[in-house]
């Protein structure tokens, strides 16, 4: 038996409800010069919606972004607490200049703040959810090298994720003994846990908002869906699910299996739901090569049979690269 109460070791990925598939897609492979990783489709339900993979050369833990385009669909979400309401990714701390005028000369609206001792830029989606730009310093995971920003300007991956909540206190205690989250510092209105060793890659921060009515948990345009962390096998991953519902959070689904990797979801005290994730073996490279990685659409399993009217129904999107 593994210590399951210490499983949880960094962020895996974050997946976000966007609008427009095009827009999603230029706004992280032009804007902010991530690598397109994969390019398939959402593997739940019965119509299907893109699902875009955006991180570094490979696609490593801790380095992605997933997006299910919405707009197509026609289905909005509504933002508020019980939700995670913010990503931040990291970049190096003298990068922060660079991509202050990189977001302004692409249109983007930019706000320089401070928070945690940490220089912060803040900006939006094109549909809307809060992004953040993290200056931080001896970040030593690789960015995606292919694009047109120079590597030692380039976004090193996941810094954290705000988590809108009506108070701390079951998620305090959810990070304690459930989550291998350690609180490392407060802030005005916010509390800040890090996982596993900590560090970039690692942080939840919870901000109290008790007058914010409670948002959706459905997929919907215009908000964060989940966030998923790293734990290292399916053995793990099982003993997980088995202590969290130990405790009595028996919000804790089945896994899944999204194709890249397992999930296993937990829906957490203050709303937001988690996931605990292991990689399969070959990653992203199960599917395709690494010199095609993200070219070609995949089809998901659980649609093989429908593969021409999946290629029809979609939105059509240019890819730049």
């Amino acid at each position: 038996m593994s210590d399951p109460q210490h499983a949880v070791s960094r962020h895996h990925h974050m997946t976000l409800c966007v609008g427009d598939a095009q827009e999603d897609y230029d706004f992280h492979t032009q804007v902010l010069d991530l690598k397109s990783v994969k390019k398939t489709a959402l593997y739940d339900g019965v119509v299907p919606i893109y699902h875009f993979y955006y991180g570094n050369d490979m696609g490593e833990e801790s380095t992605l972004i997933t997006c299910f385009p919405m707009r197509q669909s026609g289905r909005m979400g509504r933002r508020g607490a019980g939700q995670i309401s913010k990503i931040s990714l990291s970049v190096p701390t003298d990068a922060l200049a660079f991509w202050n005028a990189r977001l302004v000369n692409h249109g983007l609206d930019v706000v320089e703040s401070e928070r945690f001792g940490e220089k912060v830029l803040q900006f939006a989606h094109p549909c809307g959810l809060d992004y953040e730009l993290v200056g931080v310093s001896g970040d030593g995971r690789v960015p995606h090298t292919g694009g047109e920003v120079a590597r030692e300007y380039g976004i090193r991956g996941t810094h954290g994720i705000t988590v809108s909540v009506h108070d701390f206190e079951g998620s305090m205690e959810f990070m304690q003994d459930g989550w291998n989250g350690t609180r490392t510092a407060e802030d005005g209105d916010y509390i800040r846990y890090e996982v596993g060793n900590g560090g970039t890659g690692t942080i939840v921060d919870f901000k109290r908002e008790p007058d914010l009515p409670i948002g959706s948990w459905t997929f919907g345009e215009n908000t964060v869906h989940h966030c998923a962390f790293q734990v290292e096998s399916l053995d793990i991953q099982t003993e997980v699910k088995a202590y969290l519902e130990g405790l009595g959070y028996t919000d804790v689904s089945d896994r899944k299996d999204r194709g890249y990797f397992d999930s296993v979801y937990v829906r957490t005290p203050g709303g937001a739901l988690f996931e605990a994730t292991v990689s399969k073996p070959e990653g992203f490279l199960i599917d395709e090569p690494y010199d095609q990685l993200g070219h070609d659409f995949q089809i998901p399993p659980v649609f093989a049979d429908k593969k021409d009217w999946i290629m029809d129904y979609l939105d059509k999107v240019e890819y730049a690269r």
